[in-house]
């Protein structure tokens, strides 16, 4: 009781659940090119889901250009990310899975900040990510910044 659950990428997975795995490597990564390949042309981004600072209207951000967009305005504007899923849900036919976990992000200036939150993924026939919802808290999320420990 209380472990972790450890994914093995090697084994067979629902799609949704690879796609969700390669977007989280491609942002450690920041290999926005990689990122950006994973989405459907169509594809909508609500990260959170409704209004925020990244999202004025809460409408998502829809569409290639609109993806690589938001790479631009959130993920490039972080210097490191950390992405431990602690839990995993897929729909039985593997093209949407929920992820339960948080996401540490290193920001310009040494400081650090824990978001935790569901993380939805929902692919095509193609294995190309059609939406991707993160359910997370502005405020909670910012509760939690501090500077980053020395030499980490």
């Amino acid at each position: 009781m209380g472990a972790d659950v450890c994914w093995d990428p090697a084994a067979e997975q629902p799609a949704a659940r690879q796609a969700a795995w390669r977007s989280m490597n491609a942002v450690c990564a920041g290999d926005k090119e990689a990122w950006v390949a994973l989405f459907a042309a169509d594809a909508v981004i609500e990260d959170p889901v409704g209004p925020s600072m990244f999202d004025a209207e809460g409408k998502g951000h829809r569409g290639s250009d609109a993806v690589a967009a938001f790479w631009d305005l959130t993920i490039a504007q972080v210097e490191r990310f950390e992405f431990v899923i602690r839990d995993s849900h897929a729909a039985n036919d593997g093209r949407e899975v929920a992820n339960v976990g948080t996401i540490t992000t290193y920001l310009p200036g040494g400081y650090v900040v824990d978001t935790d939150g569901v993380f939805v993924y929902r692919v095509g026939e193609d294995g190309l990510i059609r939406s991707m919802r993160a359910h997370w808290e502005t405020d909670r999320a910012l509760a939690t910044a501090r500077q980053a420990e020395h030499g980490k």
